[in-house]
Formats: C-alpha cells, sequence, structure tokens
C-alpha cells in the first residue's frame, strides 16, 4: 500500500505523518486535550469576529485588522488540527501525496499572510502613536482593505512558488514524516531530487516570507517605543504603551517560535523540541490570541459585556 511502480522505480502514493505516534500510551489524552483546544480557538476567534461586527465602537482600523488576524487564525487552525484530532483518535497517520500538497500549501499560505497582517497590524500603531496627524489619512478605510488584501494575496502568492516547487519532486521512499502536519523542509528531505537548490529555495523564502516581515514590524515598535519614552507624563506613556501592548505580545510569541522553528538547522537533538515549538505556533498561538486581546482591552471587553448583557436580559 502507499506505492505504485512505473518501470524500475517505486513512486510514493501517501504518507505516513508519524506526530505523536512515538507515545501510543497518551493517545486519547493527546486527542481530549487538542480537541477542547480547537473548540476553544474556535469559538475565541469567531466571538473576535463576531463582536468587531456588531459593535459600531470597534469599527476602527485596530480592529478591522484583529477581526482578519482571527478569521485568518480560524482557517490557519482549521488546515491542522481536524487531520491531527482524527489520526489521534482513529490511529490512522496516512496521508496522500496529493492532500500533503494540498496541506502544505494552505498551512504555509496562512502563516505567510498571518505574517504581514502583523506587520501592518504594527504599522497601524506605528501611526497612530508617531505619527497622529496623518492617522485617518493615511488609515482610510480604502487603505485598510487595501493592505487588508495585500496580506491576504501576498500570502497565498508568496507560498505558490514552494508549493509548485514542492509538486515537481519525486518521492520514491521512504515516506513517514516525523511531524503532524506536511511541510517544506520534511517533504524535500524525502524527495528522490537533489535536496540542495531546494534548500536554498527554502532559505530564500524564509528569508521573504519570515525576515522581511519581522523586520519591518521590529522597525515600527523601535520607533513606537522610542515616541512613548519621550511622553513626559506616566499616565501618557502607560495609556500610549497599552494600545500597543496585546499586538507586541502576539508578535513577541509568535514570531520567537516561527524564526527558531525555521531558522535553526534540523537535527535529531532538536528535532522534537522543534516540534514542541511548531505546537506553540499552530496550535497554541491561535488560542492565546483572542484571550489576549479580549483580557487587554477595554473596549473588546466592553463589547463583551455589553452582549453578555444583551443575552441575559433576552434570557430573561
Amino acid at each position: 500500500m502507499g506505492n505504485s511502480e512505473q518501470g524500475n522505480e517505486t513512486f510514493i502514493t501517501e504518507f505516513i505523518l508519524l506526530g505523536f505516534g512515538t507515545l501510543p500510551e497518551l493517545q486519547i489524552l493527546l486527542f481530549l486535550l487538542f480537541l477542547v483546544i480547537h473548540i476553544a480557538t474556535m469559538a475565541g476567534n469567531i466571538l473576535i469576529m463576531a463582536l468587531v461586527a456588531a459593535d459600531q465602537h470597534l469599527h476602527t482600523p485596530m480592529y478591522f485588522f484583529l477581526g482578519n488576524l482571527s478569521c485568518l487564525e480560524t482557517c490557519y487552525t482549521s488546515t491542522i488540527l481536524p487531520r491531527l484530532l482524527a489520526s489521534l483518535l482513529t490511529g490512522d497517520r496516512t496521508i496522500s501525496v496529493t492532500g500533503c500538497f494540498i496541506q502544505y500549501y494552505f498551512f504555509g499560505s496562512l502563516a505567510a499572510a498571518e505574517c504581514l497582517l502583523l506587520s501592518v497590524m504594527s504599522y497601524d500603531r506605528y501611526l497612530a502613536i508617531v505619527k497622529p496627524l496623518h492617522y485617518e489619512a493615511r488609515m482610510s478605510g480604502r487603505s485598510c482593505l487595501q493592505l487588508t488584501g495585500i496580506s491576504w494575496a501576498g500570502g497565498f502568492l508568496s507560498n505558490s512558488i514552494s508549493a509548485l516547487s514542492i509538486s515537481q519532486l519525486t518521492f520514491c521512499g521512504p515516506n513517514s514524516i516525523d511531524h503532524f502536519l506536511c511541510d517544506f523542509i520534511p517533504l524535500v528531505k524525502l524527495s528522490c531530487n537533489d535536496p540542495q537548490l531546494m534548500e536554498i529555495l527554502a532559505l530564500i523564502l524564509s528569508l521573504i516570507i519570515l525576515l522581511v516581515p519581522f523586520l519591518l514590524t521590529l522597525m515600527s515598535y523601535i520607533c513606537i517605543i522610542a515616541t512613548i519614552l519621550r511622553i513626559p507624563s506616566t499616565t501618557g506613556r502607560q495609556k500610549a504603551f497599552s494600545t500597543c501592548s496585546s499586538h507586541l505580545i502576539v508578535v513577541t510569541i509568535y514570531y520567537g517560535t516561527l524564526l527558531i522553528a525555521y531558522t535553526f538547522p534540523t537535527d535529531n537533538t532538536l528535532r522534537d523540541f522543534k516540534k514542541v515549538l511548531s505546537v506553540v505556533y499552530t496550535v497554541l498561538t491561535p488560542l492565546v490570541n483572542p484571550l489576549i486581546y479580549t483580557l487587554r482591552n477595554k473596549e473588546v471587553k466592553g463589547a463583551l459585556r455589553k452582549v453578555f448583557r444583551k443575552f441575559m436580559l433576552g434570557q430573561w
């Protein structure tokens, strides 16, 4: 099963995602844990989207981008967790080559789009704090739509290059991927082609997709922090910092794990550690983002309280 022969070569028709198969005694526990995380992630991000759409006070550029981030992460986690849950429940860890390519394309595209959107959100905070007089002109409704569209389209277009490159590879065995998702480097290592060119391509794409948005975000926050430090009053500094603290926490968690996972070399000693990091940015980050924005944001908490009060009054 899983192979087809052509001439003297055997070609792979399916992969085995080993995932957490080395822990057979924990499969049910892991299934329940990831199921709860998936439900909480979907509920939290859908709630954020609903609040942003329903509450007039949240119809601002910052919350428009936040709603898009929640939509993106809803899609992002849905490309990974349902397949992982099915494998934990049934023990079937196989995935077709085509299915693996599709998962990689959507996972990689959404990850790239999130990098771009986080940099757009940092630019929004930069304008609000460093250049407040230019904010309304530069963050018009049309500008917000354009920046969001560029983030989504840029993510999918940039990942199309690597997805197309992977689709041209030949796989003739082995077919076991020591991961819980289909990713670029594990697939390249399984191919029968010379991996050197593909690894160079992976490095270039990582620099473009990860480092460029990261550097733009970093530059924005350097300017933001420098501006905040020049505010004379402590209250003013705290108020200015509170408008970007949630986003800064999200950026730190997401980029911290993503950069380590994709820029450090993969070897046997770091493989399990990088798998844990992958869980953080693919599973835990979409879960904690709604919590961070809800618990640390007065406007979102206010909108949530209004919805809760309307619900309670409706019940009574």
